[in-house]
C-alpha cells in the first residue's frame, strides 16, 4: 500500500477539497483524485460519496480516515524526535500582517531557507481579519498576525510585541514638548481600524463633552497610514520599528504626548492538525528572528 496515498487522503478529507489538498501536497488536483481512486480500488472500497459536490465518507472512508490520521499522526512524531529537523520538507502557505512585512520577514525567510532548504514558503499578505479564517479553513497553514486571540479555536502564541508610537510629519511644526490632549485632537488620528488596538482606547480617552469624540482615519494597510502621516493628513499611531527608514532620512518624528500606549503584540497562529512539526520549527524560528530584529533596532528615535 502507497502510504503517500493515505496522507492524501487524509488531507482531502480534513480540507474538504480536492484542490485544497492539492496544494497542501504540492500536487495537482488530478493527480490527487487518481491518488484517491488508486486507494479505492486497492482497497475495494468506495471511501467517498461521489455523489455529492462536498467531500463526504462513506462508512468504510470514516473507517480508512481514523488510520489516515493515525499514520499522520506519527509521522508528525517521528520527524519531531527523530528525524533531523533540517530534513524537513514540504510546502507551507505562510500567512503575514504587513507591518510584519515591514520589519523581520525578509530575515525570517532568509533564515528559514538556510535552516530548512527543502521547505518552499508561499507567502500570503493580508489582513488579520482575513488571516484567521483562512487558516481554520486550510487555506493557509500558519500566519504572523496580531494576537493573540484567546477566543480562537486555532494554536496562537504570542511572537512579538512592538512599541507602538505617536508618528507625525515635520511639515505639521508640532512643538517638541509632549502634546496636551486637547493638542492631540486638534489633528487626525490615523491608525489600524476599529477592531485593534489603539482605536478603542484613544477614541474613550479623547472623547470629551466639548469636543466630542476625535477624529480617526482607519485603514489596514500599514503603507497607506505611513503615507497619509508623511503627507499631514494627521498624527500616525505606528510602532517605530516598522518606519526606521522614515525616521532615519527626517520625514517622520516620533511624537510626545501625555497618553502612554501599550504594546502592539502579533502572535504566530496555526491549526492544530496531525502534522504540526514543521509549524512548530517555522514558529520558534519566527521567534527567534523576531527577538533579534527587536533587539538590533532599540536605538531606532
Amino acid at each position: 500500500m502507497n502510504l503517500k496515498s493515505l496522507e492524501v487522503f487524509y488531507w482531502v478529507v480534513k480540507l474538504g477539497s480536492f484542490n485544497k489538498a492539492a496544494a497542501k501536497q504540492n500536487t495537482t488536483q488530478p493527480a490527487v483524485s487518481q491518488r484517491i481512486s488508486a486507494l479505492e480500488t486497492e482497497l475495494g472500497i468506495k471511501a467517498l460519496h461521489r455523489s455529492t459536490r462536498a467531500i463526504a465518507l462513506t462508512a468504510k472512508g470514516r473507517a480508512l480516515f481514523d488510520y489516515a490520521e493515525r499514520l499522520v499522526t506519527l509521522k508528525s512524531e517521528i520527524l519531531m524526535n527523530v528525524a533531523d529537523k533540517s530534513a524537513l520538507s514540504g510546502t507551507i502557505r505562510l500567512g503575514v500582517a504587513e507591518t510584519i512585512v515591514h520589519t523581520w520577514l525578509v530575515d525570517f525567510l532568509e533564515e528559514a531557507q538556510r535552516n530548512y532548504p527543502d521547505i518552499t514558503i508561499d507567502v500570503v499578505v493580508d489582513i488579520t481579519p482575513s488571516l484567521r479564517p483562512a487558516l481554520a479553513s486550510g487555506e493557509l497553514d500558519i500566519a504572523f498576525l496580531l494576537g493573540p486571540n484567546t477566543n480562537s479555536e486555532l494554536v496562537e502564541e504570542k511572537l512579538c510585541s512592538y512599541e507602538l508610537n505617536f508618528i507625525a510629519s515635520p511639515a505639521l511644526k508640532l512643538p517638541a514638548r509632549p502634546l496636551s490632549n486637547s493638542e492631540l485632537t486638534a489633528h487626525p488620528l490615523i491608525m489600524l481600524p476599529k477592531l485593534t488596538y489603539p482605536y478603542t482606547y484613544l477614541r474613550k480617552a479623547l472623547t470629551t463633552i466639548e469636543r466630542g469624540p476625535p477624529r480617526i482615519l482607519t485603514h489596514w494597510s500599514l503603507s497607506t497610514i505611513v503615507r497619509m502621516t508623511e503627507d499631514g493628513f494627521g498624527i500616525g499611531v505606528l510602532p517605530k520599528l516598522a518606519i526606521a527608514k522614515e525616521l532615519k532620512q527626517k520625514r517622520l518624528r516620533i511624537q510626545k504626548t501625555n497618553l502612554h500606549l501599550q504594546n502592539l503584540t502579533f502572535a504566530v497562529a496555526y491549526a492544530r492538525e496531525s502534522d504540526e512539526v514543521t509549524k512548530l520549527a517555522l514558529a520558534d524560528l519566527a521567534r527567534s528572528v523576531a527577538k533579534n530584529f527587536v533587539a538590533g533596532a532599540r536605538n531606532i528615535d
